[in-house]
């Protein structure tokens, strides 16, 4: 099964594409980014179609967004869920279920423990996936969603 895996962000969208067996690889990881001076529209637009060209280069069968943290700042929360709703489309639109995991859950689900710090949980992203060089941190907590979701998919 090929899983997408996303990161909402409004000015950095992490991804990360993996193959789910028999061996766990990644096929593909990055990082959408976005003109923090341009409107939301236009961010919002870079974001759909960066992943919507994900969608044209792979056959994902199943996909899975990070839910949103409670930030300190309504509006940033806002935003971000602006972005996440433009993420949650473009998976419906490309006839999939999306799941959504907590930051928490991830964290416990690749680590063990629920109050890991992000350095961890790329770790074991790197460890898991074979990875030789450090990925940026948004593609690594997308990678962990997408792993996230394999390793709940198999129970």
């Amino acid at each position: 099964m090929i899983v997408l895996g996303v990161d909402p962000g409004s000015h950095a969208t992490g991804f990360g594409v993996i193959s789910t067996g028999p061996v766990v690889l990644m096929l593909e990881g990055g990082v959408i980014r976005t003109n923090s001076k341009a409107p939301l529209e236009e961010r919002l637009q870079t974001i759909y179609t960066g992943l919507s060209e994900v969608f044209e280069r792979h056959e994902v069968q199943a996909m899975a967004v990070e839910d949103l943290f409670n930030a300190k700042n309504a509006r940033s929360s806002l935003i971000l869920g602006h972005a996440r709703g433009v993420i949650l489309l473009t998976g419906s639109q490309a006839g999939l279920t999306v799941g959504s995991y907590a930051p928490r859950e991830i964290k416990m689900a690749l680590t063990g423990n629920g109050n890991a710090a992000k350095e961890q949980v790329r770790f074991m992203v790197m460890r898991i996936l074979g990875l030789k060089e450090e990925p940026p941190m948004d593609m690594s907590d997308a990678l962990a969603v997408a792993l996230t979701h394999q390793q709940r998919r198999m129970r």
